[in-house]
């Protein structure tokens, strides 16, 4: 696997990671859970919404 196609797979992976993260410090705090489907789904939009940005500001930064 080439080096930019395996950082771009890490930042995604980050991302959906991080939004997982923060939905779990909401359900500390809240009273309403989300429900499991709704976090895998967001975090998976969130690993490809960051993968993508990633791939395309990969030569401009």
């Amino acid at each position: 696997m080439r080096p930019a196609t395996k950082e771009v797979l890490l930042w995604g992976v980050i991302g959906g990671l991080s939004f997982l993260v923060l939905a779990q410090g909401y359900e500390l705090l809240a009273e309403d859970p989300i429900s499991a489907a709704v976090k895998a789904g967001v975090a998976i939009v969130v690993a490809v919404g960051a993968a993508v940005t990633t791939r395309q500001l990969q030569g401009r930064l």
